[in-house]
């Protein structure tokens, strides 16, 4: 990264801290990954909006990037699936602070650029899927971290299947036609406790692939 990306990532990085309680991990994630990468129009990369991206989807505002990590509480975890990568940021973050990430990407085309973009930037830890995100990457289960990056009414019990007990999964839960991340824990196979973290606004969780 050049000086000038440099600055520009930690310039994000504390508007984001200025707003949020972030840990140092996630601070110096943001400072280490060029969001400009992952939005088209660069003009735009470094403000706190969400931006749109190819297929008419969206990459997340970096507050919700931030609220959604810090939700997971990453201290100490090794590996992490992620359902909708979209163009990788989310993904780019995670592989800063977490060992292995596994993420999936319903439509091809972003699959393929996601892949491109860690390619440039020399992330290795990221796994991608071109995959129904509903599905999970059984392969890989059980993670410790699950993280949906597309809202959902109901979370797929298969990604709860693929939790190990003990682990979190933090989702937009669309009810009412609002929507809210929402932190769950599985606590046993039959027991699994929520809290709501905050509002937010995503993209709907679809099926099948593109």
């Amino acid at each position: 990264m050049n000086p000038i990306e440099a600055l520009k990532c930690e310039k994000l990085a504390d508007d984001i801290a200025n707003k949020l309680d972030i840990t140092p991990a996630l601070y110096n994630a943001f400072c280490s990954v060029s969001r400009k990468e992952f939005v088209p129009i660069d003009a735009h990369a470094y403000n706190l909006d969400p931006q749109p991206i190819l297929a008419n989807q969206w990459i997340s505002s970096p507050l919700t990037v931030a609220k959604m990590t810090m939700a997971l509480e990453l201290d100490g975890v090794d590996k992490i699936l992620e359902v909708g990568c979209g163009s990788g940021y989310q993904a780019g973050i995670l592989s800063k602070i977490v060992r292995r990430v596994f993420t999936i990407e319903r439509i091809e085309k972003l699959a393929n650029e996601a892949r491109e973009h860690f390619k440039k930037l020399n992330i290795t830890n990221v796994h991608v899927r071109y995959d129904d995100g509903n599905n999970g990457w059984k392969n890989y289960a059980p993670y410790e971290r699950i993280l949906l990056s597309a809202a959902t009414k109901q979370v797929d019990q298969r990604l709860f299947s693929q939790l190990e007990i003990g682990g979190i999964l933090v989702a937009p839960i669309e009810q009412n036609k609002t929507q809210q991340i929402v932190k769950f824990k599985k606590e046993s196979n039959d027991k699994i406790t929520q809290e709501i973290v905050s509002n937010c606004f995503f993209v709907p969780l679809l099926q099948g692939r593109e």
